[in-house]
């Protein structure tokens, strides 16, 4: 199949510029992205797709077995960016997405020429030295209550993860994303993101790298975020003036400016 189709893949801004290739979390799609879009378009190349069994990618080729890893969403980035042949590209992921990238970049390492991490995580559990923000039994719990009821989980969960209490129409935004997704899909996508474990992969990132956290996220708290830095060489940690999990929507401005900072650097 036609990988544009299969992923809803959307192309705008200025063809010869440098391109970015945005990758959103789980339970989201492009459309997250859409505040930003026109700050980067204004210079950039900017291509936007959705995971295969997200927004308006094409549902009949999702399959359990592939996207029960991380690999399989890393091998959606890497299908668009052949698919496009791009190269040298700045792929910018939220969430999960930032891990993804990391896998990308390691399977495609042509295709990837830096990495914007937006509130990565590379183990959202608790270890030994490490503050993930749950522990085991805690991650236990939310997968439970997600696969019992999904739709139930998503009324409660998007409005923490997305934070911002004085803004509930963000809470809401997030809460109609994750309820669109299938159930089915959805369960399988979230055990893949909450029970990975990218912690290792980090040290094999050689593109230059930023890493972007906010300074209060229930999701990723600082630690995570001074993790990923030591991890990655010569990466740069940039915390955002902003609350929750998902900047790009809370806090817009400040994120867009953060990363055409970095391209700046880039270019």
């Amino acid at each position: 199949m036609d990988v544009r189709h299969r992923n809803n893949v959307t192309v705008t801004g200025v063809p010869e510029g440098p391109t970015v290739v945005l990758a959103h979390g789980f339970g989201c799609d492009q459309n997250m992205w859409r505040l930003i879009v026109p700050a980067l378009a204004r210079q950039h190349r900017v291509v936007l797709f959705d995971y295969v069994g997200s927004g308006g990618s094409d549902l009949s080729s999702w399959s359990a077995e592939r996207y029960s890893s991380l690999d399989g969403y890393a091998q959606d980035v890497v299908d668009v960016c052949e698919e496009l042949e791009l190269e040298q590209v700045v792929l910018v992921g939220h969430s999960v997405s930032a891990m993804i990238g990391v896998l990308a970049a390691r399977m495609a390492p042509r295709r990837i020429g830096s990495l914007v991490m937006v509130a990565p995580s590379p183990c959202y559990i608790d270890d030994e030295g490490y503050r993930g923000g749950f522990t085991a039994e805690d991650i236990d719990e939310l997968l439970a209550s997600l696969e019992s009821n999904y739709l139930g989980w998503s009324s409660v969960m998007a409005p923490v993860i997305m934070g911002n209490p004085d803004r509930p129409e963000l809470g809401q935004e997030l809460t109609n994303s994750f309820c669109a997704t299938d159930p089915d899909i959805a369960r399988v996508f979230a055990r893949t993101t909450f029970l990975s474990d990218s912690r290792t992969d980090l040290a094999g990132v050689t593109v230059p790298t930023l890493v972007l956290e906010c300074a209060q996220d229930v999701i990723a708290p600082r630690e995570v975020g001074a993790f990923v830095h030591a991890a990655i060489p010569s990466s740069r940690l940039v915390t955002l003036d902003a609350t929750g999990h998902c900047p790009q929507l809370s806090a817009p401005e400040a994120t867009a400016e953060a990363i055409l900072d970095f391209l700046g650097t880039r270019s």
